[in-house]
């Protein structure tokens, strides 16, 4: 395993008081800022709650020199890169990422949106009808309300208890009592020394801190305000109390005084608590028959104040007798001497976190200002958490510490990864792409080593595809995703991310991360993928999520045919086909996976049939759903499967993004939830739109989207040349695969795979954007109008009827 390679971050303060972190990472495709506001909704005044969110919203609606259409979101979106901020209690972040080339751009305006919001009174209307509109939904929403729930142990004078969202009703615009203290809060707290700004990217410290400069010359200069101190968390002198709801059970820890680190401290424990492994807590629960599930966290902390939360998914067992499992796991944890094997693998997983993210992820981690491992101070801070929690001397002696990570230590030399005995020539495709040389042999093999990606860098992926003759229940579903929790949970503390899911008959295994370790995970992912039988326990029931997210999370299985269901998964697995792809994998890697690769249940076939392509045909599909508010997907598929056709709709999304937001989210005020993007699934490619509303239904959700693409070719018409050529290589840069990250550039490349392409997809795609010209582009709308290719709509409503055709 190569050493860590992101070091510390430099850390200084700015002649006008703004505070910095500043990290160069050399291999980085990206750059990275995150700024964080010691602000949040809980230094808002009693009289109007939401004040925070609010002002983080308007924040966004352009200033003079950056109108909205100009400013951070849509340079940030139209350049492939990502932006986002939020409101906690006390503090409130804005970060973005972008490649190198563009990230100036984006800190300039993000410094001229802080220090010079517009505020105009009609964009504070309309927006706080956004406010309004998410008020509606937080309030339908079952999670959101168990969280607020969580607090009602809490004083009554502690801000936690209070209403901090925003609405119609907490935020009166047109008082002048309101625009002033919103002016005043944004004076008081949006200022130098309220702020720490962190940059992070391939720059060097040098760099990063010119351009730290120039971002901090904009800023309002200001000294910290100090953030009053709330009451205490409880009203007596319990430093606990605990809930019993329908389907969850939750355990809270009120810890008051706590010493300095006590923030590492506390996430060091949640990630022990938090365990699968035998031993531990979760696992003897299990065992009982007392809980299903553990989930440990920290949902509030501030000053010497934080907030330990244990939630559980209950079986037959009682909160006390649970409550009572928990203090005896904690009292041995508190037992053992400073934790030095835990500390050293605690240590191992955050630095290969830290190999493994994104710019604007370590940019996040920096603003945090946490320790890297759990120093002296910690361990001196978690053993007063842990008393203050109530851990005692005598505890059972049933206990044990987890087993190491195996996929931390460095990996063994392998043997030779060649033709297995007793394979045949249907498994050539296990040999690796080292050993067969020949191209052609190889684009037939069932799993493909392509060298679409650099093979020189830390980071690699392994696509493995099952074809079956069934769908899986939803039972076995969950019953194959409980099987990999524990080896899901040590993959990801070594930097590689693994997913499983079964989308009709169509199963996939996916693997991203340090290329090392790939092999190994790959090899416990199969074992445990295929031990599951009929006795298996399956997984807890999901707690429902906002209506948007509902259908984007079955829209993949809906653009498959119905087949029949089956939960017996030994023989899905024997007599399933599979295929794979495997990518930016050096010649020891390759060869290492080839014990993995002879494991794979089912056989091995190289040609497997392409999936069905949508028909030319307008397709209602209806979610059931429980919901009051009202959601809609529509994805229309490209009229021409080719790579030049690809590439016009591509750019017409890439236009378009922007354009649709404003319109129905600024302009229509329709919902608050408002998307267009590219897509791809199962190879098949289109452009989808998203929107999810309180008031509007489907139906008219679906004709102001059908009235915004019929404007499509005048929208082209508005943009001169020089903004088109501009705009086509802007996109083209986004799909380079020196500027993609290594995730992005093998999803690319696993769709390619899905609809026939050849390893060069990305080199042919950028060509063909590059000759795109406005003839082309007005072509590409009118047979989009025309819904050529097919238009697709899953919605919580009935089909409207003719010309729309019901999914059955």
């Amino acid at each position: 395993m190569p050493a860590p390679t992101h070091p510390r971050p430099h850390t200084e303060t700015l002649a006008n008081g703004l505070r910095v972190t500043l990290r160069h990472v050399p291999g980085l495709k990206r750059s990275g800022a995150a700024l964080r506001v010691a602000a949040g909704s809980h230094d808002v005044s009693l009289a109007w709650p939401g004040l925070a969110h609010f002002l983080e919203h308007l924040l966004f609606l352009g200033t003079e020199r950056f109108p909205a259409q100009q400013g951070l979101m849509a340079y940030v979106q139209g350049h492939g890169g990502q932006v986002n901020a939020s409101t906690r209690e006390r503090t409130t972040d804005f970060f973005f990422e972008l490649p190198p080339a563009f990230f100036a751009e984006g800190l300039e305006r993000l410094s001229d949106m802080l220090a010079h919001p517009r505020m105009n009174p009609d964009d504070q209307l309309r927006e706080r009808e956004v406010l309004q509109a998410e008020f509606v939904a937080w309030s339908q929403d079952a999670a959101a309300q168990q969280k607020e729930a969580l607090f009602e142990g809490l004083s009554a004078k502690h801000p936690l208890r209070g209403f901090h969202a925003g609405n119609r009703d907490s935020l009166p615009v047109e008082q002048p009592d309101f625009q002033q203290a919103l002016k005043d809060f944004h004076q008081q707290f949006y200022r130098t020394g309220q702020m720490t700004l962190s940059l992070v990217g391939p720059q060097s410290v040098e760099e990063l801190r010119t351009l730290a400069e120039q971002f901090a010359a904009e800023l309002t200069v200001g000294d910290k305000t100090e953030q009053i101190s709330p009451v205490p968390l409880m009203d007596t002198a319990q430093a606990s109390y605990q809930q019993v709801g329908e389907r969850r059970d939750n355990l809270l820890f009120a810890l008051e005084d706590l010493p300095v680190s006590s923030a590492v401290a506390l996430a060091f424990l949640c990630h022990w608590l938090n365990s699968a492994k035998p031993g531990g807590l979760l696992a003897h629960l299990q065992q009982r028959g007392l809980a299903q599930s553990l989930r440990a966290c920290v949902p509030y902390q501030f000053a010497e104040q934080a907030l330990l939360h244990l939630q559980f998914t209950a079986t037959s067992g009682s909160i006390d007798a649970i409550r009572a499992e928990c203090l005896d796991w904690l009292s041995f944890f508190a037992a053992q001497q400073d934790w030095p094997s835990l500390r050293a693998e605690y240590s191992a997983q955050l630095q290969r976190q830290q190999q493994v993210s994104g710019a604007v992820q370590l940019a996040r981690l920096d603003s945090e200002q946490l320790e890297s491992d759990l120093s002296d101070s910690a361990v001196t801070a978690l053993r007063v958490i842990l008393g203050k929690i109530g851990t005692v001397d005598n505890f059972s002696c049933h206990w044990h510490l987890p087993a190491p990570n195996p996929f931390l230590r460095a990996a063994e030399p392998l043997a030779n990864a060649g033709l297995i005995r007793g394979q045949t020539s249907a498994h050539r495709g296990l040999r690796t792409f080292a050993q067969d040389r020949s191209r052609g042999r190889r684009e037939r093999s069932p799993m493909q080593f392509r060298q679409a990606l650099p093979d020189n860098g830390d980071e690699g992926a392994v696509y493995v595809r099952w074809q079956t003759e069934a769908a899986a229940t939803t039972e076995l579903q969950a019953k194959l995703q409980r099987s990999l929790r524990e080896v899901s949970d040590d993959a990801r503390q070594a930097g590689v991310e693994l997913s499983f899911s079964t989308t009709g008959n169509q199963w996939l295994l996916k693997l991203t991360g340090l290329q090392d370790t790939l092999p190994m995970v790959l090899e416990h992912a199969l074992k445990y993928l295929t031990q599951v039988d009929a006795d298996s326990p399956s997984s807890e029931p999901p707690v429902p999520s906002m209506l948007i997210r509902q259908l984007l999370k079955v829209w993949p299985e809906r653009c498959l045919p119905v087949v029949a269901q089956s939960d017996d998964a030994n023989q899905l697995w024997t007599t399933s086909r599979w295929d794979g792809l495997a990518l930016g994998l050096d010649a020891h890697s390759q060869s290492a996976m080839g014990l993995a690769l002879s494991r794979i249940p089912g056989k091995p076939s190289p040609e497997l049939p392409y999936l069905p392509a949508f028909h030319a045909q307008l397709r209602w599909d209806q979610f059931d759903s429980d919901s009051s508010e009202h959601a809609l997907l529509l994805f229309c598929p490209t009229a021409r499967p080719d790579i030049p056709g690809e590439a016009a709709w591509r750019f017409l999304a890439h236009l378009c993004h922007t354009p649709f937001y404003q319109r129905l989210r600024g302009e229509l005020q329709l919902g608050y939830a408002v998307f267009s993007a590219f897509r791809q699934v199962h190879g098949q490619s289109g452009w989808q739109f998203g929107v999810q509303s309180p008031t509007v239904t489907p139906e008219r959700l679906l004709d102001h989207v059908q009235q915004f693409i019929e404007s499509i070719p005048a929208l082209i018409e508005t943009i001169d040349d020089a903004s088109l050529v501009e705009q086509r290589q802007i996109l083209a840069v986004q799909l380079d695969p020196g500027i993609l990250s290594g995730k992005e550039a093998a999803e690319l490349q696993w769709q390619a795979k899905l609809a026939g392409h050849s390893s060069d997809y990305l080199n042919q795609l950028s060509n063909a954007i590059s000759q795109l010209d406005r003839e082309a582009l007005l072509a590409a709308a009118h047979c989009l109008i025309r819904a050529e290719g097919g238009w697709h709509v899953l919605a919580n409503s009935p089909s409207p009827g003719a010309p729309w055709e019901a999914s059955k």
